[in-house]
């Protein structure tokens, strides 16, 4: 399930508010609710959200997703009596405040990057460019899905073959596939690094696979998730 939040434009015409101010939003929503707890729980946080991007009306506009419908309920009940938020030191004023839920296809393009551990205990993110190895981060990916999956679900899935069959990365401007975002996190900035695709295909997803093709699609696509990275949205093609 998703919700939608779009904002009046700035004098600016645009909002870039850092991932932790938004995190921060996020759970200062959740307070007084079940989910209050959520960001100190030693667990999957279960949601993401988008980057910033200019909805149709030209509006500053965030999505934020989750396979677990009763956390977007309560995040919803919280925002929608309020004119105002507070993300980081912006305040900002809604415009828009909408839930919806998409239907999970077979091509996906990412609204965040991607972000992958190449080794966790030296914080060393996998880097398309310089590390090269598509087989690595589609295992990683597949991995990291599988063990999110069963502990939403409480079930013992594996993915038969490979999680997308074919893959194009969006390439930015300079020529290179990585993206390095730069998080002020209680004052310290330190960077993540991932990578956006333009294309995500699954050629054929069984019926018993749907569901996991939907979770990963609200869930997020790869780690730091509730960092607002790894945030899918479905494409006709």
């Amino acid at each position: 399930m998703r919700l939608k939040v779009a904002f009046y434009p700035d004098g600016n015409g645009s909002i870039r508010p850092n991932k932790h101010a938004v995190q921060g939003f996020i759970y200062n929503m959740l307070r007084g609710t079940e989910y209050g707890e959520r960001h100190s729980e030693a667990k999957f946080k279960f949601f993401t959200f988008s980057d910033f991007f200019i909805d149709r009306s030209g509006r500053p506009t965030l999505i934020v997703s989750s396979p677990d419908k009763d956390f977007i309920n309560a995040l919803h009940s919280s925002l929608k009596d309020r004119v105002s938020v507070h993300l980081g030191t912006e305040e900002l004023i809604i415009a828009e405040l909408k839930k919806f839920k998409l239907p999970p296809r077979k091509h996906f393009q990412t609204g965040s990057p991607v972000v992958i551990y190449k080794n966790s205990r030296e914080n060393e993110y996998f880097k398309l460019h310089a590390h090269r190895d598509l087989h690595f981060f589609l295992n990683r990916l597949k991995e990291n899905a599988e063990k999110k999956y069963n502990a939403f679900y409480g079930e013992d899935f594996h993915l038969d073959g490979p999680i997308f069959d074919r893959m194009i990365p969006k390439l930015r401007k300079n020529g290179k596939l990585d993206v390095y975002v730069r998080v002020v996190k209680w004052g310290r900035a330190f960077p993540v690094i991932g990578s956006h695709w333009e294309l995500l295909e699954k050629d054929r997803i069984r019926a018993e696979e749907r569901r996991f093709y939907e979770f990963i699609m609200e869930a997020g696509l790869g780690e730091k998730n509730s960092l607002g990275f790894g945030f899918l949205n479905p494409i006709r093609r």
